[in-house]
C-alpha cells in the first residue's frame, strides 16, 4: 500500500496550514468563470491573489475549518483554487506539510521527520 493510499486529507489539512496558497487573480468570483470567493482572498502583485490567512505566518487559510491531524474541512472546496487543487495526497507538497506539522507520513506510522531524517543519514553513508 502507498503512502498516498493511508493519508486523507480529511484528517490532514497541513498544506492549509503551511504554504501560502496563491493563484491567478481571474480564480476569484469577481472575474468571469471564477469560483474562489473574493472576500476570502488578499492580493498578491497585480496578477496574482492568495487565500487569506496565507500571507503571513502563522499561516491557516481562512476557508480551513477543524483541526490540523485531527478533523478539518475546506469551506470552499468546490470553489478551491487550482493550486489547492494541484496538492494530491502524498505528493512533495503534502508530505513537507504534514512533516512541519509532525504528523505521519503514512508509511507504517513512521512520521515525515523521521523519513526526512534517515533518508538524510543515508545519503551520508
Amino acid at each position: 500500500m502507498t503512502a498516498a493510499a493511508t493519508l486523507d486529507c480529511q484528517h490532514c489539512g497541513a498544506c492549509c496550514a503551511v504554504f501560502r496558497v496563491s493563484f491567478y487573480w481571474a480564480e476569484a468570483d469577481d472575474a468571469p468563470g471564477g469560483t474562489v470567493p473574493v472576500a476570502l482572498t488578499r492580493p498578491v502583485g497585480t496578477l496574482h491573489r492568495c487565500m487569506a490567512g496565507t500571507e503571513a505566518r502563522p499561516v491557516r487559510c481562512a476557508a480551513l475549518q477543524g483541526e490540523v491531524g485531527r478533523s478539518v474541512g475546506c469551506g470552499i472546496y468546490a470553489q478551491r483554487s487550482s493550486t489547492c487543487r494541484s496538492v494530491q495526497p502524498g505528493d512533495e507538497q503534502c508530505l513537507k506539510a504534514r512533516a512541519a506539522h509532525g504528523l505521519e507520513s503514512g508509511a507504517a506510522g513512521i512520521t515525515s521527520a523521521d523519513q526526512a531524517f534517515s533518508e538524510h543519514t543515508s545519503a551520508l553513508r
